[in-house]
């Protein structure tokens, strides 16, 4: 199975929920040396915006991620530059009230914006 496909698999589950930052982190477990249950809980409190409308929970994981697979740190305002710029805003309150404005259903919203961090994740490290 592929990341990208790891992740649309984890959007997917409805037997657990994965967040958005979980999402993003697990399907690069192994390439960053960790099991899923680790990254799994150290993304926990990530979804929602840190769960008050904060940072996207997307973005976050891909940060994570970013780290973890030893990216150099300039990678990080590169990722925040264009998930900026390509989707208007980097916290999930300004993300999800400009979906809503849309007329945009809140998960596949989101499903679009952890499915944009692993793209970047597999672009700008190789791996797919």
């Amino acid at each position: 199975m592929t990341r990208k496909e790891d992740m649309a698999a984890l959007r997917a589950c409805t037997e657990v929920h994965y967040n958005c930052a979980q999402s993003v982190i697990l399907p690069f477990a192994g390439d960053m040396g960790m099991d899923r249950d680790q990254l799994y809980a150290l993304a926990l409190n990530f979804g929602g915006g840190m769960g008050c409308g904060g940072t996207c929970g997307a973005m976050i994981g891909a940060l994570i991620a970013l780290g973890g697979l030893g990216q150099p740190q300039e990678k990080r305002l590169d990722l925040i530059r264009r998930f900026r710029a390509e989707n208007g805003a980097i916290d999930c309150a300004a993300l999800l009230k400009a979906a809503h404005d849309r007329g945009e259903e809140r998960k596949p919203h989101c499903d679009g914006l952890v499915r944009w961090c692993v793209d970047y994740l597999c672009e700008e490290t190789g791996l797919e």
